[in-house]
């Protein structure tokens, strides 16, 4: 077995630079022995080794598991800057910060492995992940993703047949095999030379090759359990090993397997034991133990012996453990577990508990408590509250499983209306309003219609659950008129930026006027997440010149309160707008990280958002097989709940990529779709944004006859909104449709405010000026449409652009690839922070990235670019 674990740890080939990797395998196969052995070949090259351990009695403890493995490096945490110290420490309860963002936590967390990472190479080692409390989980998928440029190597082992955040992670993974029939042969031949034949061959068959069967089921070979799983074998084969042990080392054993924690001492205290009473059970090979801590040899063994104890001896060594834990959490979580029935006391103390999770931002373990105590309630009326409660904290988790089991509960027990109002906001706002619930904007309207008098607040949040279905699906006018409804009677400011939101998603159209009027009353603020909203309303109704600009007012609050999951969303629709803008130098980068956040926050229909944006992005700058690409992921993940909103995205990004391309009876295909009503990429706020570009095609594929009906069915749209983009196509639409003897002023009066479209319209005129041969005219307008399209980065429209002038006798050279073309967008990204003067930290910070990632980054930048310095990049990006 010694030169196969060698080979396994080397053909993870981790120890020679960074990397993750998830080893993955059923129970027995041999993880653990992996693990201990790359371990051994880290230290032995001075690499430093922290590790920890899931324990499932752990795992209702928020940030347990990444307070083991921190906790050697702590001291080291007044390195870090204030907002992520204060949040790590206020994670492991030694700080006053109130309810840290999680993702906080977990940059401080990559930013603390860096730092002991300086010293020396360090391993990070992740035992039985499948039984991590959630939050350490996710801080440690989070940082997994983050350790490319770090001296950090992450090895995790997950057991099969258990969901969790490092499952379908897409990190690395590293499957264990069953050995084969040769190496068990070996394995068991050197564990249990002296088998009869007829045992020998039925634990070979039983085992299957499994690693630690062979080398259990040897000693349990004439039990009567062969029918079992091969766990409950193992399970099994361990339990047996207990029973002649003595009495006071069979009460030692049961405590240290319901211990949360390794501290032997409090396993002795607990079980009124001494340390000779460990002897037999280390003889046993059932536990080791240093001067501090013991520990069993493998998990199946501590549930073993968990299942082997009668629930009157689990209570017993729980109510002995809540007697000698310091831990407030850990001891009422002891006390709760030997309780049966109702008990008033421990339900409040673990209400109590789950508050304190919830400020140190350990929602998965506030969710647990909350729970724990609704069922330790004996009042119908209280249970009810801490149920919705429970449940309140498990939508903030997003998971729906969770939620309806408990507000099934809740709705058992019997609620009073206003939690009935709470209820329904969960309930019917769960998903963000898609997967074919559209229906639900109706009775959500009438909740807060009720609602609203005794609490706006609550109000407001049913009303944006039914906003939302409004925008990501289609329930129809009477719904959209009834949230409308609804809103208006909500006694909050008009201006409100809640209120704002909740019009333009329900009805872009018919309030996009009202919508803008009281937009432009505002200004940014520090407040992230309200100027957030106002950039949804502004983007909403079509002004993306105000959505740009509120939301790049809305991402250095969200950054800095660690709200990754909004700044996700901010970031989406921030590139969307600029993405129409064409300022690339915004959207490109914006996109990109809108995509990893939304990977990163578990938000999947935002991920598709940020994929249609990118898909914009290389459509408009001819990168032909990217958009399409990217589009088609998008749509794959929009179809399942027909979130019209993503598919019209989608529709515009390859329409828009078949007319930069050139392939105007594609465009037209693809572009119709957003106006039929029929089809599911009908949308009616984002078919305004393609008014020009579906003309556009019409009008250059031959075929100008065949919008001319849409073109009137969008002019009486138009005269129900001032959405400037509408205005702006519709300008230029009508210009292209115009015969000779009305196209000119149309076309003088198409130039808007923002870049890409003015130049399109004057290149349109520039053209029809050529084609009326008044060419010397035409010149100056295709010059200015060539100039904005290389400014703008637009390859294929600055070529169509010079195609014209060559046929209007004037040549003019090729444009110059600036950054935007030679760099990813990540590296676009971060060479604009650090011309703009931030440091490498400054930088990681801003970015969720280590200031070590951002150095190498910067490495391959400079060469890219083929500047050495800080102050020529400057004058390369800005």
């Amino acid at each position: 077995m010694s030169a196969e674990l060698v080979g396994r740890a080397d053909e993870l080939r981790l120890l020679d630079g960074g990397g993750v990797t998830v080893v993955r395998g059923e129970a027995g196969i041999g993880k653990s022995a992996l693990l201990a052995e790359v371990a051994r070949l880290a230290e032995s090259r001075r690499t430093r080794v922290l590790t920890t351990t899931g324990v499932q009695s752990e795992a209702h403890i928020a940030f347990a598991g990444l307070h083991q493995l921190l906790r050697p490096i702590l001291d080291q945490v007044d390195q870090l800057p204030p907002p992520q110290r204060d949040a790590v420490l206020a994670a492991f309860g030694r700080s006053g910060t109130a309810e840290p963002e999680l993702f906080l936590i977990a940059l401080a967390t990559l930013s603390l492995l860096g730092e002991a990472a300086a010293a020396a190479p360090v391993l990070v080692v992740v035992e039985d992940a499948q039984w991590l409390d959630r939050s350490s989980a996710d801080v440690l998928v989070f940082v997994a993703r983050r350790l490319d440029f770090e001296p950090v190597v992450l090895l995790a082992a997950v057991r099969d047949g258990f969901d969790g955040p490092f499952t379908g992670s897409g990190l690395p993974e590293l499957a264990l095999r069953r050995l084969g029939r040769a190496e068990a042969e070996l394995v068991v031949d050197r564990r249990a030379p002296g088998l009869r034949p007829e045992v020998r061959e039925r634990v070979l068959r039983e085992a299957a090759g499994n690693p630690l069967a062979l080398v259990e089921l040897p000693t349990a070979a004439d039990d009567s359990s062969s029918a079992m799983p091969l766990s409950a074998r193992l399970e099994h084969a361990f339990a047996a090993r207990v029973t002649g042990l003595p009495a006071a080392t069979q009460t030692l054993l049961l405590t240290a397997a319901l211990n949360d924690g390794d501290a032997l001492a409090e396993t002795l205290a607990a079980s009124h034991a001494t340390v000779d009473d460990l002897e037999p059970a280390i003889a046993a090979r059932l536990i080791d133990a240093g001067t501090d801590r013991v520990w069993f040899l493998h998990p199946l063994m501590r549930s073993a012996i968990r299942q082997r104890a009668g629930i009157g001896r689990r209570h017993a060594a729980h109510a002995a453990l809540a007697l000698v834990v310091a831990d407030d959490d850990r001891r009422v979580w002891h006390r709760a577990a030997s309780t049966s029935g109702p008990d008033e006391a421990v339900a409040a103390e673990l209400e109590a508990a789950a508050g304190r999770a919830q400020r140190q931002g350990g929602i998965a373990a506030g969710a647990a408590a909350m729970e724990r105590s609704a069922e330790l309630t004996g009042d119908p009326a209280l249970r009810g509250e801490r149920l919705l409660r429970a449940a309140e904290l498990a939508f903030e988790l997003g998971r729906s499983d969770g939620v309806k089991r408990l507000l099934a509960e809740a709705d058992r027990v019997g609620l009073s209306e206003r939690q009935r109002w709470r209820t329904a906001w969960i309930r019917d706002s769960f998903d963000d309003g898609v997967l074919g619930r559209a229906q639900a904007a109706w009775p959500l309207a009438q909740v807060a219609e009720r609602a609203a008098a005794d609490d706006p607040d609550l109000a407001l949040n049913l009303l944006y659950g039914a906003a939302l279905r409004c925008w990501w699906t289609e329930p129809g006018v009477e719904a959209r008129r009834s949230v409308v409804a609804a809103a208006e009677r909500v006694p909050v400011d008009s201006d409100d930026p809640r209120l704002l939101m909740v019009l333009a998603f329900a009805s872009p159209i018919d309030h996009g006027g009202v919508v803008l009027d009281r937009l432009r009353r505002h200004t940014v603020t520090s407040d992230g997440r309200a100027t957030r909203m106002l950039g949804n309303a502004a983007h909403a109704v079509g002004a993306f010149d105000l959505a740009a600009g509120f939301f790049a007012g809305s991402l250095a609050g969200l950054r800095a309160q660690g709200s990754l999951a909004l700044l996700a969303r901010a970031l989406t629709l921030q590139a969307r707008s600029c993405a129409y803008l064409v300022d690339l130098g915004v959207a490109i980068p914006a996109a990109d990280e809108a995509y990893r956040l939304a990977r990163d926050t578990s938000q999947p229909l935002v991920a598709a958002t940020a994929l249609a944006a990118q898909a914009q992005l290389a459509a408009v700058r001819g990168e032909q097989d990217d958009a399409y690409r990217l589009a088609a992921r998008a749509e794959k993940a929009a179809l399942p709940g027909a979130a019209n909103a993503v598919l019209a995205a989608v529709q515009y990004a390859r329409g828009s990529a078949a007319l930069a391309g050139g392939r105007h009876e594609d465009a037209l295909t693809e572009l119709r779709r957003m106006f039929d009503p029929a089809d599911p990429a009908y949308h009616q706020a984002l078919r305004c944004h393609a008014v020009g570009d579906l003309v556009e095609a019409a009008v250059r594929g031959g075929q100008p006859d065949a919008v001319r009906g849409v073109l009137a069915e969008m002019t009486a749209v138009g005269r129900r909104t001032p959405s400037p983009v509408l205005h702006i196509g519709l300008r230029y639409a009508r210009a292209l449709l115009a015969g000779d003897a009305e196209a000119q002023p149309l076309y003088q009066a198409a130039p808007g405010p923002w870049p890409f479209p003015r130049a399109r319209a004057q290149l349109g005129y520039g053209e029809w000026l050529r084609r009326q041969r008044r060419v010397a005219e035409s010149r100056a307008h295709l010059r200015a449409a060539r100039d904005t399209f290389d400014a703008l980065g637009l390859t294929p429209w600055g070529d169509r652009a010079r195609v014209e002038l060559r046929a209007s006798g004037e040549t003019s050279g090729s444009r110059i690839p600036d950054a935007r073309d030679r760099l990813t967008p990540q590296e676009l990204q971060i060479a604009q922070l650090a011309a703009a003067g931030l440091t490498n930290r400054e930088i990681g910070q801003r970015l969720y990235l280590s200031h070590r990632t951002i150095s190498s980054h910067l490495h391959r930048i400079f060469p890219k670019l083929g500047v050495t310095s800080r102050a020529e990049l400057r004058d390369t990006v800005t």
